[in-house]
């Protein structure tokens, strides 16, 4: 069936047509539009109506005491005051200056309202660093935490010193500001900047910016945390600062970081404003997630995998081109992949570990460790062993340092605990993942030419065997790191992960509003998700929709992509031995095209027509066609003259993603994971038809650049009677409408 657009007017923009999103940025973006814009800020000369300052007098007020402070108290004076008053006493020097400082100012930090643990200051905000569970850390922040509503203690030591006055004034809760400092927002707090070249305003106005903006401004690149240049100062090779600053590893950035920084009122990532990544050594590369959304889902679907299964030596490596193999002994093959996701402490992060047998060299084991998207930062190490039972040693060593689990149970019966802060492991399947093993661009047409099938159904066959729909869907869910196997897993890690699929839709159900005990289960459960399912972009989910779509459909893709590598398996090699009609062989259903002047094909058209309305996206009118019909007959279901047995039939539509038509074609369909109270989910268990075929074509999920799509029509029988039924009912028989969007 191609679905085409029509058009109201000439040509729609080009940069729209082109852009290509994830889903879960999409999510993102819908968070952001529906954020509240900020409300109006208040004169400085609104008070505080608790002691009848202005903003801007307890602003000036606070510098002077924080200036007063450090000049009269030691760092060593300023720990005791933080310890006897339960406050977090450790840190460098400038972060228990910073903490004491707000303490003696404001009052002791009170317990985090989610978690009750305690909360700190890093000088910008107030953050918890407590956990809800061993999967996650507090991801509260706030501007206005809690207070002690209790005298500050003071150890004798500062009762002795000229400031023990200025700190008696702030001693008691009725003395001290109520409300936070209410100073504008400062985006290079706490950073040291140097500046380099010819830039659009002068060295001195810049200095006189960033310190206004929180910063300062270094005359050496030692010890700061950027370099501002000008881009003439790359074209022309570079000043002595250019070179040292590459040399220490600090980022070198264009002047638009200051402007933007500044204009946001918020720090913008240094990656995205890199100005030498491709003069250094080996590149610094832009982090996945700090790009534009369409720049990063191109960068996945162009981004080779590396580790494509149990036995997948990873591509980094370069041992595959001299016959390297995953070490095996007795029945353990030493290759593990971890996951990390914990928001509270910004960490999302893999690790792989493979023992890897060379011919006629000795074992290596490689380690590769970074956070997801953010290839070139990696660590990353290749040892080459003479001894096989002292790598085995130091394999098992590192699981147990990155899990703080054993090795033997988890490889043996797959017990593992998870620890805070630790690694999770990502459990491969002895196969090969289909976006690895599929027909690659070149090989789907010679493929479909040597195919013995009837033509047609050797075209639908090369669409399901190619990588290109699978390498498609996983860009749009943001499941598409390289290092990590998520097309082709266990058993095992897909029962964990519907395990937490449907903990998480139970945990959430019974919460009413949005307060901070609801924001702690959704926040909670959402970085136990992404830990199990690692994505460039993780996201505090926080409503049905936003979890329907970032977790129970991304779920159920990764297990239907599972069983397509599975049928897919290996097709890097020749063409010319028909793969096409062996996959088509391994599904064990009968595909036949209908004829277009068949009775049933006209009835087809005919209901597909009456039943979809053209949908208008801004000018374009994206309108429904057919290109091919097929009548499938799958062994997984009854047949068709079982079929016409069954009373009250009638023909609904059912629409699916590309990539889960392999997995329906062998086994059948599957009812939906759980209960949402959203489409696709509303019925719990079962399986959705309706008899719109506009309702069910927006499960096809197609687009502009990728027209082709299928919607199922099945033969439904409603029964005579309203029966409760206790297992999964079977697919009927049902013919695939071959779509295109254009």
């Amino acid at each position: 069936m191609k679905v085409h657009e029509t058009k109201s007017q000439a040509h729609a923009s080009a940069a729209d047509e082109g852009k290509v999103m994830t889903r879960k940025q999409k999510a993102e973006n819908k968070g952001h539009d529906g954020e509240q814009s900020p409300k109006k800020a208040k004169s400085e000369h609104e008070t505080d109506r608790a002691n009848g300052k202005t903003k801007a007098d307890i602003a000036r007020e606070f510098e002077d005491f924080c200036k007063s402070v450090r000049e009269h108290l030691s760092v060593a004076q300023m720990r005791e005051i933080l310890e006897m008053n339960d406050q977090d006493s450790s840190g460098s020097d400038g972060s228990v200056t910073t903490k004491c400082q707000d303490l003696l100012f404001l009052g002791a930090l009170g317990k985090c309202p989610l978690c009750d643990c305690n909360l700190e200051f890093d000088g910008t905000r107030y953050s918890c660093k407590g956990s809800y569970s061993e999967w996650s850390s507090c991801t509260f922040k706030t501007s206005n935490p809690p207070r002690k509503e209790e005298p500050i203690k003071l150890p004798d030591s500062v009762l002795n010193t000229p400031i023990a006055d200025l700190l008696k004034k702030y001693q008691e809760p009725s003395r001290r500001p109520h409300r936070d400092l209410g100073a504008p927002a400062k985006p290079f707090a706490g950073m040291m900047i140097s500046l380099s070249g010819r830039l659009s305003r002068t060295h001195h106005y810049w200095k006189k910016i960033i310190e206004k903006n929180g910063g300062k401004v270094a005359n050496s690149v030692i010890g700061v945390n950027c370099l501002v240049v000008s881009p003439a100062e790359r074209e022309r090779g570079g000043s002595s600062k250019l070179s040292e600053a590459m040399e220490r590893g600090i980022p070198v950035v264009r002047e638009a970081w200051l402007l933007e920084s500044i204009e946001k009122q918020e720090l913008q990532p240094l990656e995205a404003y890199d100005v030498v990544s491709d003069l250094a050594v080996e590149g610094k590369g832009i982090p996945w997630d700090k790009r534009e959304a369409s720049e990063e889902a191109l960068e996945s679907l162009a981004a080779e995998i590396k580790v494509y299964g149990k036995r997948g030596v990873h591509k980094d490596t370069k041992l595959q081109e001299r016959g390297g193999q995953i070490f095996e002994r007795d029945g353990i093959l030493y290759n593990c992949a971890f996951s990390l996701c914990d928001m509270g402490r910004e960490i999302n992060e893999y690790c792989v570990m493979q023992l890897i047998s060379v011919p006629e060299s000795n074992l290596h084991l490689y380690y590769k460790k970074g956070r997801i998207g953010d290839d070139s930062r990696a660590e990353e190490r290749l040892e080459e062993w003479e001894n096989v039972d002292n790598a085995i040693k130091e394999f098992t060593r590192l699981f147990e340092e990155v899990t703080g689990n054993e090795f033997e149970p988890w490889e043996r019966e797959k017990k593992i605990e998870k620890k805070l802060l630790k690694f999770y492991p990502v459990d491969m399947d002895d196969g090969v993942d289909v976006r690895h093993g599929g027909l690659g661009l070149r090989q789907l047409g010679v493929a479909a030419t040597h195919c013995n099938l009837e033509s047609k159904v050797a075209n639908f066959m090369k669409v399901l065997c190619s990588q290109e729909i699978y390498r498609y869907a996983m860009m749009e869910m943001g499941l598409d790191p390289p290092d990590l196997p998520v097309g082709m897993l266990s058993n095992v890690h897909l029962r964990r992960c519907e395990e937490v699929v449907v903990q998480f839709v139970e945990a959430v159900k019974p919460i009413k509003g949005t307060g901070q005990k609801s924001e702690a289960v959704w926040s909670d459960y959402s970085q136990r998700w992404f830990t199990l399912m690692h994505s460039t972009r993780p996201l505090i989910l926080r409503d049905y929709e936003e979890l329907a779509d970032n977790v129970v459909a991304a779920f159920e893709t990764v297990r239907d992509i599972t069983v397509a590598s599975h049928l897919v398996g290996d097709m890097s090699g020749s063409t010319l031995d028909d793969p096409l009609s062996d996959r088509y062989n391994n599904l064990g259903c009968s595909i036949s095209p209908v004829e277009n002047d068949s009775d049933d094909y006209k009835m087809i058209v005919k209901y597909l027509e009456k039943t979809y309305e053209p949908i208008k996206v801004g000018d374009i009118d994206y309108g429904v066609s057919v290109e091919n019909v097929f009548a499938v007959e799958p062994s997984a279901c009854p047949s068709m003259d079982e079929i016409k047995k069954l009373p009250n039939k009638v023909l609904l539509w059912c629409g699916t993603r590309s990539s889960n038509l392999l997995r329906h074609l062998k086994k059948g369909f599957l009812p939906a994971t759980c209960s949402l109270p959203v489409p696709g989910y509303m019925f719990g268990k079962a399986l959705v038809c309706s008899d719109a075929a506009a309702e069910a074509a927006r499960y096809g999920f197609t687009a502009v650049d990728r027209p082709e799509g299928f919607l199922v029509l099945a033969v439904v029988s409603q029964g005579d009677n309203i029966t409760e039924v206790s297992s999964v009912p079977e697919a009927s028989w049902f013919p695939f409408l071959n779509c295109n969007l254009y």
